[in-house]
């Protein structure tokens, strides 16, 4: 059977990136790794300038996860490696509760859309500015906080307030003069006249949507289900236990201070890219730092439906990892089928975990040829 050459340089280059990553060692992150603690707004916005690449497209906004069962894993997780590491990850504010669950020391979030990346530097202004969960809250919905809510108080009691409380026109003309003068001014941001107009229409959708606020929102797909805002941060792992950014005021804190420190750095990249990934690889290795986790959700779906898999393993192969680096994947495991294109209203998703080095070395035998290859190596 005749390959084309594309294939086999993408065979080529994933041998070559193993290598070097196995060169890492066994450890999951090198004790004497140089990640900074804190990157100056400068620093930050650099990182995001050189590592990002041109923004693509995808079928939806995603404003928020439609994955309920992301903390499910958490506990396994943490078994897996201690506190610090990088994280890299896709996709909006589920990435927060991973964050604070796992404490890596640096993060980055690289989504194929610039809308995601503008997202984040929404949140993060929001997040910087706010007191508390109920401040933040009240700033990402642009209503009045309401009456009798504490540093105590529940997730459940939290949206059941801000529920009945409706949404106000001139806090969110505030609070939106507000981001874009705190990114701008305060931070130094070099943003674009289009970059504010998308930040206008991602926040004006939680301003509409509220804690109801959903995936597709406001344009949800007819009889399929996805959870709201307020029901992700109310989801827990299989023990009961909320680990979301909004569960306790420390974790909200822990995230806080992470953004306030710049650690949390969305880039604009493809996984199947030229440059993100690698930029990332390259950025971690001149630090001595190894990743983690890369939580994927589920990218590689769609990946697998050309040969765009090709490429994202042969990037990912480039990433300095150890034994214990492990992927997070999200399956749809109802509500999705492969091949994509037949559904079913209830959409339902596990989480699924993979040595990344394990992947890789599937990946250069040649046994990574289909979606389901992926998913059934998962566990």
């Amino acid at each position: 059977m005749k390959i084309e050459r594309r294939r086999v340089l993408a065979y080529v280059v994933a041998f070559v990136g193993l290598t070097s990553a196995a060169l890492v060692g066994p450890q999951t992150r090198a004790a004497s790794d140089t990640l900074p603690k804190r990157l100056t707004d400068r620093a930050f916005w650099q990182l995001i300038v050189d590592f990002s690449e041109a923004g693509g497209t995808f079928r939806s906004d995603n404003f928020i996860s439609n994955e309920s069962t992301f903390q499910e894993v958490i506990p396994r997780l943490r078994q897996l490696t201690p506190p610090g590491g990088v994280y890299l990850g896709v996709g909006p504010d589920q990435n927060f509760t991973y964050v604070t669950a796992l404490r890596p020391k640096i993060a980055f979030i690289v989504d194929i859309r610039r809308q995601n990346m503008l997202q984040h530097l929404m949140y993060k202004v929001l997040i910087e500015a706010s007191e508390d969960r109920a401040d933040f809250l009240s700033r990402l919905f642009s209503r009045p906080r309401p009456m009798g809510l504490d540093r105590s108080s529940t997730p459940q009691a939290l949206f059941d307030a801000f529920a009945s409380v409706p949404s106000d026109q001139a806090q969110f003309d505030k609070n939106l003069q507000d981001i874009d003068t705190r990114l701008l001014k305060r931070h130094g941001f070099a943003l674009t006249p289009d970059d504010l107009t998308a930040i206008e229409y991602v926040y004006r959708a939680f301003f509409v949507g509220g804690p109801e606020l959903r995936y597709s929102f406001p344009r949800q797909v007819p009889g399929r289900w996805f959870p709201t805002y307020a029901e992700l941060m109310e989801q827990t792992d299989l023990t009961g236990q909320n680990h979301s950014y909004i569960a306790t005021e420390e974790n909200f804190r822990t995230l806080r201070e992470f953004e306030r420190n710049n650690l949390l750095v969305p880039i604009v990249g493809d996984f199947a890219g030229e440059k993100a990934l690698r930029a990332v690889g390259r950025y971690l290795r001149e630090h001595d730092a190894t990743v983690s986790f890369f939580y994927t959700s589920n990218v590689e779906q769609y990946l697998f439906q050309g040969d765009a898999h090709l490429s994202f393993f042969s990037n990912v192969a480039t990433l300095p990892i150890g034994t214990a680096s492990t992927f997070i994947r999200s399956y749809f495991d109802r509500g999705f089928t492969y091949p994509p294109g037949i559904v079913t209203p209830d959409l339902h998703s596990v989480q699924l975990l993979e040595p990344i080095a394990d992947a890789v070395g599937a990946f250069r035998s040649n046994q990574l040829r289909t979606y389901l290859d992926i998913v059934e190596r998962s566990k």
